[in-house]
């Protein structure tokens, strides 16, 4: 008569991270990123965040209290983060800088791009969104603004800035979900390069 067989042992239970105050904020922010990212606003709860991140349900409701001060300061995090590598505000003044990498920024951070378009498609359905997402793409409409400004002589109109940062917004979506690649972004921003460079007559590399 053969032996019984061992039960296995049961699964050790996940590790919970031990994070000061500071450190488990800003990764309980990212996770929230990660998790609109993929999966939806909708899905965004303090334990998918915990999961996420891999610390107790308690943590996250020490850290925001409420679910709509999550969402609001996940999306001020996105803001900050999406900002500073969104290459739209250079200083330079040179047509070749504005938004130089912009197909890298897409492939280091694709959850912090999909999480804004997940923003915006969100704040369709729930219009007490719509004036988060207002606020930061005004963000970077100024920042555009300020970019071209400084490339063009003249200026460019708000309707110029308008139709320019559309067209990158564009650029980031058809490479994010595959319409398009990183060649297909940087062969239009070789064109919208040149164009600038036109319009503020210009030859290419010239510094003021």
């Amino acid at each position: 008569m053969s032996e019984p067989a061992e039960t296995p042992p049961a699964p050790r239970p996940r590790a919970r991270k031990r994070l000061g105050y500071g450190e488990g904020r800003e990764a309980l922010l990212r996770a929230a990123v990660r998790v609109v990212a993929r999966r939806g606003l909708r899905h965004l709860t303090y334990r998918a965040v915990a999961e996420e991140a891999g610390v107790t349900h308690g943590l996250v409701v020490h850290h925001f209290g409420s679910r709509d001060a999550l969402i609001e300061e996940s999306l001020a995090y996105a803001v900050r983060t999406s900002l500073s590598s969104s290459l739209l505000e250079s200083g330079t003044g040179r047509p070749e800088d504005f938004v130089a990498g912009l197909a890298d920024m897409v492939e280091d951070d694709p959850d912090g791009q999909a999480y804004q378009y997940e923003l915006l498609l969100e704040a369709r359905r729930r219009p007490e969104l719509l004036a988060q997402v207002r606020e930061l793409y005004d963000e970077y409409f100024g920042a555009a603004q300020r970019e071209l400004n400084r490339i063009l002589p003249q200026g460019a109109s708000p309707a110029f800035n308008r139709l320019v940062f559309a067209a990158l917004d564009g650029l980031v979506l058809h490479q994010l979900t595959g319409i398009g690649d990183r060649a297909d972004t940087e062969a239009a921003l070789a064109e919208l390069h040149t164009l600038l460079r036109d319009l503020g007559g210009r030859p290419p590399g010239e510094r003021d």
